[in-house]
């Protein structure tokens, strides 16, 4: 495994940052099939798009600016308005490597932020990783957040063994076998033309999968192109002091192009004219942008860094979709699948301006990733928006 380490600005702070990618270099993936499909090329790299600043030691949540805690985020978005909490459904988190100390460092998060106590599961399937200090904090955020909007979802952490995508992809397999009603990933790839054959690890009924757009800004990854997940980008979200939402702008990290290889999906059939025959990403956002970011508490350290950071990436906005989700199977008989949930997402919104797009969703309108705008409408920054989940969730759930 090889690490990027590069520099952005956070422009409220004016400071200069670390900001890192892990990768990890995947030689194949594993195939069920007689006739091998073309594999990712030389070099595909499987990366967790995490952004992240150290908190100064001694300097508690909550004293800090420009940092959403729970609660925060839960009224920004409406969740504090909604009763489900997510009991019933379980909550798969792929991360390669895991983190030695995630049941201990969630329980630091929860009582520092007065959170129920976690219902929390971690597997190796493939046998026990070494310790990767990137890695770890990448889970403490899945981990973390996941909880703290769904908290009474038990949390599955299915440690891959390393980031190679055979490795992930065991754990994708075994979240879905072993009773995961959602799976989360925050990891992705540049596109490969065999890329469609490998989308059957994500077609499975009851159960819903995510995957972070990517933080590189303009352009399309692998598996969030898959037409069976969710694909998530990021926004910059503006609230007050206590989380009452004032706005939002698409984040310039915000990964989001058309597919190279994935066909148009039925569920886009309305925006043609911005995805043309392929499949565009991302479908929906949350806030991502390190700038707006998110308490994360890990002790195991990252480059002799541990403790609080501030966190985002849409490593942040994938599992907060995830635990959405949760709160919507709450209601119903069934989990919800990834097809059901892509359709739902659009036929809710409907188009620009409509009532459902009105009430449901922010239409993010300002702001690019570099390749592309957010508009009025679907665009391939935000997708849909992101949402209101007071209004959206009773609707998913009765769908």
């Amino acid at each position: 495994m090889k690490s990027l380490i590069r520099k952005v600005e956070f422009s409220v702070a004016a400071v200069v940052i670390a900001v890192f990618s892990l990768f990890a270099t995947s030689s194949s993936y594993a195939s069920a099939k007689t006739v091998t499909p073309a594999t990712p090329p030389k070099g595909w790299e499987a990366h967790n798009p995490i952004h992240y600043k150290p908190i100064s030691k001694g300097i508690k949540p909550n004293v800090v600016s420009n940092v959403f805690s729970p609660s925060q985020i839960k009224k920004a978005y409406g969740i504090d308005q909604l009763n489900e909490t997510g009991a019933g459904q379980t909550i798969a988190l792929i991360e390669a490597y895991g983190s030695p100390t995630i049941v201990n460092d969630l329980n630091t998060f929860d009582q520092q932020f007065g959170l129920p106590d976690a219902n929390i599961e971690v597997d190796y399937p493939s046998g026990t990783p070494t310790t990767n200090g990137g890695w770890a904090l990448e889970t403490a955020l899945d981990v973390e957040w996941a909880h703290a909007l769904a908290p009474d979802a038990k949390i599955m952490v299915v440690a891959a063994k390393s980031a190679s995508t055979t490795n992930l992809l065991t754990a994708e397999d075994y979240a879905t076998n072993h009773g995961a009603t959602i799976v989360s990933n925050s990891w992705g790839g540049s596109e490969f033309s065999g890329e469609t054959t490998y989308n059957t690890h994500f077609n499975h009924t009851g159960i819903t999968y995510l995957a972070s757009s990517g933080d590189s800004g303009s352009g399309s990854s692998w598996p969030a192109s898959s037409p069976y997940v969710v694909s998530v980008g990021g926004t910059s979200l503006d609230a007050d002091s206590v989380g009452n939402y004032i706005s939002e702008t698409a984040w310039s990290g915000s990964g989001g192009a058309t597919s190279t290889y994935e066909s148009r999906p039925t569920f886009q059939s309305n925006w043609t004219s911005i995805v043309g025959t392929k499949r565009g990403i991302p479908d929906v956002s949350f806030d991502a942008d390190p700038n707006t970011g998110v308490y994360v508490y890990t002790s195991t350290p990252d480059q002799g860094q541990s403790g609080w950071f501030q966190v985002g990436g849409t490593s942040f906005s994938a599992p907060a979709w995830g635990a959405l989700v949760a709160l919507a199977n709450q209601g119903r008989t069934q989990p919800l699948s990834s097809t059901q949930v892509l359709s739902d997402i659009y036929s809710i919104a409907g188009i620009a301006g409509s009532s459902g797009y009105n009430s449901d969703y922010h239409d993010i309108v300002s702001g690019s990733n570099g390749g592309y705008s957010a508009n009025s409408g679907y665009d391939l920054v935000t997708g849909i928006g992101s949402p209101v989940a007071s209004q959206f969730i009773p609707i998913l759930s009765s769908k």
